[in-house]
């Protein structure tokens, strides 16, 4: 009884820890952009790098914490995140910063990798929604901490500071982790896939610079040819999973219907929600020109609304099963979506809070429920895998998100607008006012997330009632009899 709680109460500092640094990193990008004299790409990557080596290292992690353990790899993410961010806070340009994040984001794969796992070994089936769902409220009560936080530090000490804040809690809970949690799961010795690891981080890096870059370029050569050998390599990557005796990507979890209605809505559903906070603090920052703490108190509904859902949708799932909640949590964030996709330019802060607050509500409702579902559905001597392929895959929509958002935006406004924009500086003279430059491709956007919200509703409407959950329940009871 008591170390379940201890489990809980180390992981929601974990993620909590990854929630706080990423809304503070991104309500203080702008000023970021222009302390370091750092051009719109570098911005970009400042974010998308984190989030891509998190991407790229997930699967090959979740199957290390089958092989060696979930917690001794979990440990170590911690180390390495605390140490990430001290170095992060070092950077004295845009690219030095892009390379700091990248050995952050090595941390938070680690972490995140296996965090849902070791919160499934240590909770019985009819809790885990309920702590799934507590560890997700601590996650974004961290984001919503970081937007108030983010703002005062950026604007009070400087962008360094936001940085800092990892450095004690992480030192704390690194100790913590190493002292208190102990392996609960079953331990499998298996071959590394590197074949698998090479084509998939290489084919998701090279599409993902390829769509950036041209977005800036108007897609040369190049950059097409990068994006097309990035596809290619991800086809690569399908066909020796298919083949491999050992696969990175164990696809034959995609049999279990609760597990792949629950990896793809949550895939759409990350497309759909993780541009949201980009587009909304450059409007705010880069359109309205508010400086990084008003921008944080602007973005507050968000969060909140997602804060205040998660917990309670997880504990009835526990109960009623996970299908109801999702794809009403799914739709709830489609009506929001749509409404951003359709407000004028002259829309009051007022309609924009409300909006927000479904986009949130929305969010939080599902999130919480299909996580426990995925878990639960995975074979007990699969979940560092299955938790490491449904954090993948919601990455990777999020790095989809943002890196959409921002070819909507360059394609759509001169470069020079865009890096005054990104920065939060006066336009160029000459340039059309900001505002009604902005406004049709951020409609464009949010076109595109509600559309995406809306695709997402079919797989987790057709989730199923949770019969496979049932069955690998009942397996691992007996597996802990045995």
């Amino acid at each position: 009884m008591q170390y379940k709680y201890t489990v809980l109460t180390n992981t929601t500092i974990g993620a909590f820890m990854s929630q706080l640094d990423g809304n503070i990193v991104l309500i203080a990008l702008p000023t970021i952009t222009r302390s370091l004299n750092a051009t719109a790409f570098e911005a970009l990557w400042v974010l998308m790098g984190y989030i891509l080596m998190t991407a790229v290292l997930l699967l090959a992690f979740g199957r290390l914490a089958d092989m060696y353990g979930k917690v001794r790899l979990y440990n170590l993410g911690f180390a390495v995140f605390t140490i990430g961010s001290g170095l992060c806070s070092l950077s004295v340009n845009g690219g030095m910063l892009v390379f700091f994040r990248l050995v952050q984001g090595v941390g938070a794969a680690l972490i995140w990798a296996n965090n849902a796992a070791i919160l499934t070994d240590a909770f019985p089936p009819n809790e885990r929604g309920r702590a799934i769902g507590v560890n997700l409220v601590a996650g974004i009560s961290g984001s919503v901490i970081g937007l108030i936080l983010g703002g005062i530090l950026t604007v009070a000490l400087g962008w360094q500071s936001i940085f800092w804040i990892n450095l004690p809690i992480g030192a704390f809970a690194t100790f913590w982790a190493y002292k208190r949690l102990r392996e609960l799961g079953t331990v499998r010795h298996e071959r590394i896939d590197l074949p698998g690891n090479v084509l998939f981080a290489g084919g998701l890096t090279a599409f993902l610079v390829g769509l950036t870059l041209g977005a800036l370029s108007g897609y040369t050569l190049v950059d097409v040819a990068l994006m097309g050998a990035g596809l290619l390599m991800v086809g690569g990557f399908v066909y020796v999973e298919l083949h491999s005796r050992t696969p990175l990507m164990d696809l034959t979890l995609f049999k279990i219907r609760a597990f792949s209605a629950g990896i793809f809505s949550n895939f759409l559903a990350s497309i759909a929600r993780s541009g949201v906070s980009l587009v909304l603090t450059i409007y705010f920052q880069g359109v309205l020109i508010y400086d990084a703490f008003k921008a944080g108190l602007a973005l507050i509904p968000f969060a909140v609304a997602f804060v205040s859902l998660g917990p309670l949708s997880g504990y009835l799932s526990d109960k009623y099963g996970p299908r109801f909640f999702t794809t009403t949590g799914l739709s709830i964030s489609t009506a929001g979506l749509i409404g951003l996709a359709l407000i004028p330019a002259n829309v009051s802060y007022t309609v924009l809070a409300l909006l927000m607050i479904l986009v949130g509500a929305g969010g939080g409702m599902f999130v919480a429920p299909n996580i426990s579902s995925i878990m639960s559905s995975a074979p007990v001597t699969r979940r560092g895998v299955a938790s490491g392929m449904s954090a993948t895959l919601v990455t990777t929509g999020a790095l989809l998100s943002l890196s959409i958002s921002f070819a909507v935006l360059a394609t759509s406004i001169s470069n020079k607008v865009l890096q005054a924009i990104f920065a939060g500086l006066q336009l160029p003279s000459g340039a059309t006012p900001s505002m009604d430059l902005f406004i049709a491709p951020m409609h464009t956007i949010f076109w595109i997330m509600a559309i995406m919200s809306l695709i997402a509703i079919v797989p987790s409407a057709l989730r199923g009632r949770g019969v496979g959950v049932v069955v690998n329940q009942k397996q691992e009871v007996r597996e802990q009899v045995a």
